[in-house]
């Protein structure tokens, strides 16, 4: 087994994330270049839209509610896969081997990467399609739909299905098993097959209920555990707000290499803090890996660009606030971070510690069990849109559930050091795959936000139409008949 995980992490992930990175970066580049930093230049409208709520449905449940899905519950369950035990355990780490100028990179990747994130998700909008009282899509869709490329999206299909539904669920449960083992011991096999049992117990009170109920519970779990965790982080800020400053010095510093990590000369800290700092950024904030895009596709609203400004703000909410707040707890503390052995979670458990108290290390573990349990949620949201893409089986669908429970009890009481280099290696595929997709498509994606831009300055409330873009083809969608989009007429009016 050890042979087989040397294998996958030093022959096939090390090549593969040293060239992955620079890929991303240079996409999320030229989607800039192409919607005249969109990431950065509609801030503003990002808040707009995380708000709006879809228009009165036709459809509604016993009691009058809609069963649209509103931006902001789409915004929660993709919320609900990047605000994962990464942004604790994972910002430790890099850290611990690219020193504080690794944070200064996060953020960089998360600007850069806002873009693609625009790109990825305003796509999986114009070519979702019907999923009863609801919508779904993602990257399989717009690479049938869009690129006419079915062989391309059965791969993402797969990939997406084992990385997301299967090995990264198993990975929450165990870092919740590392984190009470740092609370309050290690726990026996009984106590670990307790923790499984009982995390894929309350998983499946909410899988089985669809996508509604998902959209439900993340809808409260997302802003509660995220601002439990910000609060906490805000008062470690005050505490040692006269540090502050050399902090934000110490990052910039060591971004450039102008700080040493362990002993390295000042390129050799240089390249630690950019690879450590640009390698966690993407793998939290997930921009262009194509898992956040199937929960953009879920929602209802009057217009494609609106979406992809949602999840723009999804990426800056993961990385330049949630991950920064457990940055910033480590290097406020004084904890040695670069003392001998790599870190993770226990690093930040640590350092709260250090600062509030005994009562931080627990705090930390609950933190963790809230983003690993709200994690299993939106990670089985983005596998389930791919397992439908496929088919629509009662039967098989069901039977994906149980096994996606299975794994998530599975992890609590395995050690999972080759499901981890297997998930690095899937999750690469997944990008090439996506940026295969996104990079010819994006220029739909541009036009789609000069319609929206055009829209805004004749004073209307922006809403899409099919007949909109006549020379983009399979558009299932977006022919009127949703609560959102039923003043199209209004709109086209209003361009001629």
């Amino acid at each position: 087994m050890h042979s087989i995980e040397t294998f996958v992490t030093d022959v096939i992930n090390d090549p593969l994330w040293m060239i992955l990175p620079f890929l991303l970066v240079a996409a999320g580049l030229y989607f800039a270049a192409r919607t005249l930093l969109v990431q950065v230049r509609m801030i503003p409208d990002m808040f707009k839209a995380v708000v709006e709520k879809p228009g009165e449905a036709d459809g509604t449940e016993a009691g009058g509610k809609s069963q649209d899905i509103s931006a902001f519950k789409a915004f929660t369950i993709s919320a609900a896969s990047r605000v994962g035990t990464a942004n604790v355990a994972g910002v430790a780490l890099a850290i611990t081997l690219g020193g504080p100028g690794a944070v200064f990179w996060m953020w960089i990747i998360a600007l850069v990467g806002g873009a693609t994130s625009f790109i990825e998700s305003t796509l999986a909008q114009l070519w979702k399609v019907r999923d009863g009282d609801s919508y779904r899509g993602g990257p399989a869709y717009y690479m049938t739909l869009g690129l006419n490329a079915r062989w391309l999206a059965a791969i993402f299909g797969v990939a997406i299905t084992l990385t997301f539904g299967f090995v990264y669920n198993a990975l929450q449960s165990n870092a919740v098993v590392e984190a009470i083992t740092v609370s309050l011991g290690t726990p026996s096999t009984g106590a670990k097959a307790l923790i499984g049992l009982g995390m894929a117990a309350l998983a499946a009170l909410v899988i089985f209920g669809g996508v509604q109920r998902i959209a439900s519970v993340t809808q409260w779990m997302v802003p509660f555990m995220a601002g439990a965790y910000i609060i906490v982080g805000v008062l470690v800020i005050v505490v040692n707000f006269e540090m502050v400053p050399a902090m934000i010095t110490d990052i910039i510093a060591g971004a450039f290499g102008f700080r040493p990590v362990a002993s390295a000369s000042v390129w050799g800290a240089f390249w630690l803090a950019f690879m450590n700092g640009m390698r966690r950024g993407l793998f939290s904030n997930e921009a262009g890996e194509g898992s956040v895009p199937n929960a953009a596709a879920t929602a209802t609203v009057s217009h494609p660009v609106k979406q992809g400004l949602v999840q723009t703000l999804g990426v800056y909410f993961d990385t330049i606030i949630v991950c920064s707040i457990t940055a910033f707890i480590i290097l406020l503390s004084g904890v040695d971070y670069a003392a001998g052995d790599i870190q993770s979670s226990s690093l930040t458990q640590e350092a709260l510690a250090t600062v509030v108290g005994d009562w931080g290390i627990h705090f930390i573990t609950i933190v963790m069990f809230f983003l690993a349990f709200s994690s299993v949620l939106g990670n089985y949201y983005l596998a389930q849109a791919n397992i439908q893409y496929f088919t629509d089986s009662k039967l098989v669908l069901n039977g994906f559930r149980i096994i996606v429970l299975l794994c998530v009890f599975l992890g609590a009481i395995s050690s999972v050091p080759l499901i981890w280099s297997l998930g690095d290696t899937f999750a690469g595929l997944m990008v090439v795959i996506n940026l295969c997709a996104i990079v010819p498509l994006g220029h739909v994606a541009a036009k789609l936000l000069r319609n929206f831009t055009r829209q805004k300055k004749v004073g209307v409330d922006p809403v899409f139409h099919r007949d909109m873009l006549p020379g983009v083809r399979n558009i299932v969608c977006w022919t009127g008949d949703d609560s959102a989009t039923r003043n199209y007429r209004e709109a086209m009016k209003a361009l001629e």
